[in-house]
């Protein structure tokens, strides 16, 4: 898993997260007949909200980013990125961890958008994610706040 910490994001950082986003959705964009490669980056900037982002950062440099987005009736996770070689490596597994135990403590419903196929939605459901609907390019998944354990 390493050595990594999150820090606020800033402004700065949208070219950076917009560069990667690129790289981590490549793949699957390409299988999806979907990828082009100003979108895929177009789409981050127009939608990059520093005040709800973390950058991740592993062994003090950057290594990703996550979004936790408020609204109306949950958080919106989005733009959960990290650097294909940290992939399976525990990071994403410990940065998801602990954003879902804060939203356990809130009572807080957190959905997100994962492409057709990707690796990512097998993290997803081992978090308690649960399918609310789908279309031949993306799944839209649901996690309900875990119930509180009794204090002993």
């Amino acid at each position: 898993m390493g050595d990594w910490a999150t820090r606020p994001a800033s402004p700065a950082d949208v070219e950076t997260v917009a560069e990667l986003r690129a790289v981590v959705l490549r793949a699957d964009l390409e299988r999806l007949g979907r990828y082009d490669e100003h979108r895929v980056r177009q789409r981050l900037r127009d939608k990059f909200a520093p005040e709800h982002t973390r950058v991740i950062e592993v062994g003090g440099a950057f290594a990703g980013c996550v979004t936790l987005r408020p609204a109306e009736d949950a958080h919106w996770l989005e733009n959960f990125l990290l650097a294909p070689h940290l992939h399976g490596g525990g990071t994403g597994t410990a940065v998801l961890s602990g954003l879902l135990e804060q939203c356990d403590r809130d009572g807080i419903v957190v959905r997100l958008q994962v492409l057709q196929g990707s690796a990512a939605r097998r993290l997803y459901e081992r978090h308690g994610f649960t399918v609310e609907s789908e279309d031949p390019v993306d799944v839209f998944m649901k996690r309900e706040p875990a119930p509180a354990s009794p204090a002993e």
